[in-house]
């Protein structure tokens, strides 16, 4: 049955997109708090949270909820019935038909590519994972050892970090490329279940906890086992790429939006302390270090600091590069020479900067000092949803920067 209103849906999706744009205003969502529902194909239902500001489409704005975060997604259009919400940085969308309070549609790529993903919603619903009635049987609320299994049978370590109130839950994972952001859900019994959504794919975490408080479940069908520990840590990520032996300093000359090559040898950068990240802008860790590092930039370029963001994108058309990086410039208010390095693949950026042992994660940060040389190379990223690891965080990035200004450069 579902099936059919899918082929339906995309039928009238398709229609009501030749109608004029002008018809649309009879058609717009009420303002307010939302509750949508992917339907996947493995027949899994994952729940999320919008909300959407303003009374007219052109003045609305619609953000994703998860847990503290409000997200904002791209410019809304409406043709005719349709309510199309963009995902730019993740070259998504979400195309609606409207029904008063209700809306039905498809996650699908922009450029209708792919697989689509069958999604419905309704206007006033503030929960996320229906009440089954089931109080909580116990509070997992902690730090955790996480093992991740993949389908062939290697394992991954990650950091879990849940926080219980009641039923509600929050977490995040941990893991030495970066963090799984903001995760929203409930605890029922001895279960708990757990959701985002920003515009990629949504992520769906479920289990159950033992007498014991050790927790099992599955993310998005990969299982993990997790066990309480209030030490739990990771590997140093200052240490997990640094330069081979021979080499001390970085260098490259990539071109930025407009063709113009960019070098850390450039009069710009000469003297000065210098951060290079090697980012995307489909890449949600990237997306909170670059919420970071843009205010940080603007409140201390004048103190002798430059930064460079290297991007790796998912196609090397020069127009979507362009559209892609400025968009991101402009969403976060990025004031530092951004360039483009290549496709997206961790081979062609280690291939890029043979002077660097490997490379694992999107982003990674290098600190250059006034010499030129690479101090240090911190993996990943710490993003906000990791609470005080984030503050932590914060606090060595400004130490290791007071330190290299204080350096002399001669």
């Amino acid at each position: 049955m579902r099936s059919i209103n899918i082929k339906h849906s995309l039928f009238l999706l398709a229609i009501t997109a030749l109608l004029p744009a002008t018809l649309s205003a009879q058609f717009f969502v009420p303002e307010g708090k939302w509750r949508g529902v992917f339907h996947n194909a493995n027949g899994t239902d994952v729940p999320f949270n919008f909300e959407v500001k303003g009374k007219t489409v052109a003045t609305a704005k619609v953000y994703l909820l998860n847990a503290d975060e409000h997200f904002e997604t791209g410019r809304i259009t409406q043709k005719g019935d349709s309510l199309f919400v963009p995902f730019d940085q993740f070259d998504n969308e979400l195309a609606l038909k409207i029904d008063g309070k209700k809306l039905s549609g498809v996650l699908r790529k922009k450029d209708l590519s792919g697989r689509v993903t069958p999604v419905d919603a309704e206007f006033g619903q503030n929960y996320r994972f229906a009440d089954n009635g089931e109080k909580p049987i116990g509070d997992i609320s902690g730090t955790y050892d996480v093992v991740f299994k993949s389908r062939a049978g290697t394992e991954e370590k990650k950091v879990g970090l849940f926080k219980q109130t009641g039923a509600k839950l929050t977490a995040t994972f941990m893991s030495i490329t970066g963090d799984s952001r903001y995760l929203e859900g409930v605890v029922q019994g001895n279960k708990f279940y757990l959701s985002s959504f920003i515009g990629s794919g949504a992520a769906y975490y479920t289990g159950s906890f033992d007498a014991s408080g050790q927790l099992t479940g599955t993310a998005s069908g990969q299982p993990f086992t997790a066990v309480k520990n209030a030490s739990a840590a990771l590997p140093d990520p200052y240490k997990l790429t640094y330069l081979k032996d021979g080499y001390s300093t970085f260098d490259f000359s990539l071109p930025d939006v407009n063709g113009k090559k960019v070098s850390l040898k450039d009069s710009r950068y000469k003297n000065k302390v210098v951060i290079v990240t090697i980012t995307g802008t489909w890449c949600p860790n990237c997306i909170d270090e670059a919420g970071f590092l843009a205010p940080w930039y603007k409140q201390n370029k004048n103190r002798g600091v430059e930064a460079i963001g290297v991007h790796y994108e998912r196609k090397a058309d020069p127009a979507y590069v362009k559209n892609a990086i400025e968009n991101f410039k402009k969403r976060y208010g990025i004031e530092y020479d951004e360039v483009f390095g290549g496709l997206v693949d961790k081979k062609a950026v280690a291939e890029s900067f043979p002077a660097l042992n490997a490379f694992l994660s999107f982003p990674t940060i290098l600190f250059i000092d006034k010499k030129g040389n690479v101090a240090k190379i911190y993996t990943g990223f710490t993003g906000p949803a990791t609470g005080v690891y984030y503050t932590q965080f914060i606090k060595d990035f400004n130490d290791e920067i007071d330190h290299l200004l204080k350096e002399d450069n001669i």
